[in-house]
């Protein structure tokens, strides 16, 4: 994600944990790419804490992959991460800012990965342009993007509060509607338009649990943790105990203990060639 928040810690940990969790499901998009031939140059667009970066990296071993990211404490992140994979001199970490007017020089990529980042754009059809310039001729371009935060809850829970999850992403929604307008959009379309040939397109369904492992119950309680704040302003009274007891890490009915708890999350893949 390219986005800076002002809670990025909380969202650095959210990232590396939903590395963690889909870390199969990332490869097998990886390995699903189109590709005609391994590519040298990746460029990760909007690469957060790397999950997409070290992927790709083990995917296609001889490439290097250029990271770039608007957040100094992402790309901290990813530099730790690629050490430890033993991959440190095969990526370039680049911070700038995807909105704006110019990006740095970013080289002749043979694959572009975009994952969860373009939705946060403000122009994302000007960034789909960029990016069809910058991309080798006969390059990919893998556009991944998720519908929304995991849910975790079946709908009759919490027991005190039923359906507290969708009033919450309810809420979430409507408040993302003037400052994500793209979420949800129609990248096939947007890529079309923007000149390159769509090559491919598949939909992840992905559901873990129950029983949920252990990374997946603190990636819920991350979720959740941050979830918190912005749903205070629309839940009452009744909600927003039940919330407080869902984030109790010791409490028989919180996130960490729950025997109902599963993850269920989507991601739609596009890939694309320039002609």
């Amino acid at each position: 994600m390219s986005h800076t928040h002002h809670h990025t810690g909380d969202l650095a940990e959210i990232l590396d944990l939903d590395a963690d969790v889909m870390a199969r499901h990332t490869a097998s998009i990886a390995a699903w790419l189109p590709v005609e031939t391994a590519p040298r140059q990746i460029l990760d667009l909007g690469c957060g804490t790397g999950a997409g970066t070290l992927t790709l990296l083990e995917r296609f071993p001889t490439a290097r992959v250029t990271a770039v990211d608007a957040s100094a404490t992402h790309l901290d992140r990813l530099r730790e991460h690629a050490a430890a994979a033993g991959a440190a001199d095969r990526v370039r970490l680049v911070q700038a800012d995807l909105d704006a007017p110019s990006w740095p020089g970013l080289d002749t990529p043979d694959l572009v990965w975009a994952s969860a980042s373009l939705h946060h754009l403000a122009d994302p059809d000007g960034a789909l342009r960029r990016v069809r310039e910058l991309l080798a001729p006969g390059g990919l371009f893998a556009v991944v993007e998720l519908a929304g935060f995991p849910r975790f809850l079946p709908p009759e829970a919490p027991a005190d509060a039923p359906g507290l999850e969708e009033r919450c992403h309810a809420a979430g929604d409507h408040r993302h509607a003037d400052h994500v307008p793209h979420r949800g959009a129609d990248w096939g379309d947007k890529l079309t338009r923007a000149g390159f040939t769509v090559a491919g397109q598949r939909t992840v369904d992905v559901e873990i649990g129950p029983p949920a492992p252990e990374p997946v119950r603190r990636y819920a309680l991350a979720g959740w943790t941050r979830m918190r704040g912005n749903a205070a302003a629309t839940l009452d009274a009744r909600d927003l105990a039940a919330f407080d007891a869902l984030l109790d890490p010791t409490g028989p009915d919180g996130l960490l203990h729950r025997p109902d708890l599963t993850l269920r999350t989507r991601r739609e893949v596009w890939a694309a060639r320039r002609p």
